[in-house]
């Protein structure tokens, strides 16, 4: 009877103990939290960095689907920082006891404010401190990395910012992947060939927002003799002063160009069934912008 009644208690222990089921290492405990929006819904993907109280990082992770965050540490005090796209980023500190549940319970981001627009008119592409570059893969194997020296290009800011446009202008022939018999290859007519096509061009057809800082930037590029419409997944980073007392505004940008889309083909490699250059090609822009002169 004792046995049984002692067995019960037990249980009850069992059930009530948060830690029930999960062996934690010695001197360790657990930190939690569940990531919400100001309605209570849960935030996933949540970017979550603990560190120390020295300042060091011991984790970072993100929120499951349903916001929620768990990692085991060593016991002692630390610092939490959330971070999600759209919200304000939260802080927080824990305390960790050995074998113990350190549960911060809800934590509520608050909505970003969007950083304010450029104003209406036109801005031109500082090529001083933007840049252009590009990622691809050699031979199925290694990335190659590299980027256009050489670009011009004007940004108009409407009234509504949806109905700005934008144009670029590259010059083919600036590509340089820090290698010149590879450069001088991608410059022949194999591939980009810059005797027939001396420069890439980009007309915007429409800026989308889709939400805090992003936007999207669709619009018809033109490589290689063949125009195709591509779209930018563009994250807007907001307006600051140069060292001149200058207003600039930057933003940073991304897309992937599939190399068959503008019959760009090694063919000599090809035929022997090596493929040169990956099937796709990711862009990365990073751009700031000044008001035209």
């Amino acid at each position: 009877m004792f046995g049984r009644l002692l067995g019960n208690r037990g249980s009850r222990v069992q059930r009530s103990n948060p830690l029930a089921g999960v062996r934690t290492p010695p001197h360790a405990g657990v930190l939690s939290c569940r990531v919400v929006d100001p309605v209570n819904e849960p935030v996933a993907g949540a970017e979550l960095t603990v560190t120390d109280a020295m300042g060091r990082r011991v984790v970072t992770g993100g929120t499951d689907p349903y916001g929620l965050f768990l990692a085991m540490v060593p016991a002692g005090e630390y610092r939490l920082a959330v971070a999600a796209e759209g919200y304000a980023p939260y802080r927080a500190t824990a305390l960790v006891a050995e074998n113990s549940l350190a549960s911060l319970g809800d934590v509520t981001l608050q909505v970003a404010q969007p950083p304010e627009p450029p104003a209406p008119g036109d801005w031109d592409i500082e090529p001083a401190h933007s840049s252009i570059g590009f990622t691809a893969r050699h031979i199925g194997l290694a990335r190659i990395h590299g980027r256009f020296n050489s670009f011009a290009g004007v940004v108009r800011i409407a009234e509504r910012m949806e109905r700005s446009a934008m144009h670029v202008v590259i010059d083919a022939s600036s590509i340089d992947t820090g290698i010149r018999m590879r450069d001088d290859h991608l410059r022949s007519a194999d591939f980009l060939d810059v005797q027939r096509f001396p420069t890439l061009e980009f007309y915007s057809d429409r800026f989308v927002h889709k939400g805090g800082t992003r936007w999207t930037v669709t619009g018809a590029l033109s490589l290689h003799g063949v125009t195709r419409t591509v779209t930018l997944d563009t994250d807007y980073l907001g307006i600051g002063n140069g060292m001149e007392g200058e207003t600039r505004a930057a933003c940073r940008a991304s897309t992937e160009l599939h190399r068959d889309d503008f019959t760009i083909s090694w063919q000599s490699m090809l035929a022997r069934g090596i493929a040169a250059v990956g099937p796709s090609i990711r862009v990365d822009l990073d751009v700031q912008i000044v008001p035209k002169s």
